[in-house]
């Protein structure tokens, strides 16, 4: 019992030491950000508040289930083999046309008045802090992308969990970047990885900027945050409104289907297209993420033109089949008469012409 006691001590500090030195866990907000925060309504106790009160829910009997799927391995999580990627035409990206280029999972490249735009750039190979444990990439590394991205004018986070913010992608790009704009507190994780303070701005719900002629704004979604096991919910999460003269943009972040997809809708709306999240879902977990029915629900509340689901086609989070989202999305799209648009991953469309779509992942499950 006594070497049992001392070996878990000892796995503890190492674990508590590991997560200090290892630069992907990131920082946290200082003492002086914490005390700025609590004077903001979705803050309390040193942590951020969902819109309205939440709380996982999982006892015991959810947890083996868990264990027991993934031991078992649910059927079809993955896919077969490697998912291609497109080739990019990097000539249509370059050009002064608004275009959406999709990297997979919840990673964009938009262009919008001929600014480009990175939401969410998780290009690396696994959504984890370290390279042996975690979901890898059901295609291939993507990161040399970034060597033949034009300049960008702006990264748009939408919160810090790792498949949405990658250190290996914000590493490789913080020199070809000329500002982020990220949710109250994820600076500090930017700022430890080398990017200059004076090229981040923070936002809370609500809060708007202007850049370069664009309007953006930070809306609220129902989510949670953290890099490690004593950091939760210390940073901010949510989606982004980007208004252009031609595109309104909006994406939603990660989170659970609520009425503040209305009040997004009365505020910003109408878009021309919407990116929303609906592929990592569960019923254990069912108020951190959407199941794709009540993405395109989510769509409809917005007021969007064009949808397209988003937070699939790259890693396996949940315990469903990696095509079960889109292919449920694309029925409730059917039915409600949304305009569902489906890239290929790496290609790239322009928005001001019909976008479109194909059902690329049926001849990857054959």
């Amino acid at each position: 019992m006594v070497y049992l006691f001392i070996f878990l001590v000892s796995l503890i500090v190492f674990i508590l030491l590991f997560i200090n030195i290892s630069p992907a866990f990131g920082s946290n907000p200082s003492k002086k950000q914490k005390e700025r925060f609590s004077q903001l309504a979705n803050y309390a106790d040193g942590k951020f508040l969902n819109p309205k009160p939440t709380k996982l829910n999982m006892g015991a009997a959810d947890y083996f289930s868990m264990l027991e799927e993934n031991i078992s391995g649910a059927k079809d999580r993955n896919p077969k083999g490697q998912i291609p990627v497109s080739e990019i035409d990097w000539n249509k990206v370059k050009s002064e046309k608004d275009s959406l280029t999709w990297f997979g999972h919840s990673a964009f490249l938009v262009s919008i008045d001929n600014k480009k735009i990175l939401v969410d750039p998780m290009l690396g190979p696994v959504a984890s802090p370290v390279s042996f444990v975690g979901s890898k990439r059901y295609s291939e590394d993507m990161l040399h992308l970034i060597d033949d991205m034009p300049p960008i004018d702006a990264v748009f986070i939408t919160h810090d969990h790792y498949d949405h913010l990658d250190y290996p992608s914000i590493k490789k790009l913080k020199n070809k970047v000329n500002h982020f704009f990220v949710p109250l507190g994820v600076g500090a994780h930017l700022i430890d990885w080398g990017v200059k303070k004076v090229k981040i701005t923070e936002l809370n719900w609500w809060d708007e900027s202007e850049f370069q002629g664009l309007t953006v704004a930070f809306t609220p979604s129902k989510h949670f945050s953290g890099r490690g096991p004593l950091n939760r919910n210390s940073t901010l999460w949510g989606g982004w409104v980007i208004l252009g003269e031609k595109t309104r943009f909006y994406t939603s972040g990660d989170g659970g289907y609520d009425t503040h997809f209305k009040e997004i809708g009365k505020k910003y709306g109408p878009f021309d297209l919407t990116l929303i999240e609906g592929g990592q879902y569960d019923r254990r977990w069912s108020w951190v993420h959407m199941t794709p029915e009540q993405s395109v629900q989510a769509h409809l509340d917005v007021n969007g033109k064009n949808m397209m689901l988003i937070h699939w086609g790259a890693f396996t989070l949940a315990y469903h089949g990696w095509t079960e989202p889109i292919e449920r999305a694309l029925k409730a799209s059917e039915k409600s008469g949304v305009s569902m648009i489906t890239p290929k991953i790496g290609e790239t469309v322009l928005l001001d012409e019909s976008i479109p779509t194909s059902s690329w992942w049926t001849k990857l499950n054959k």
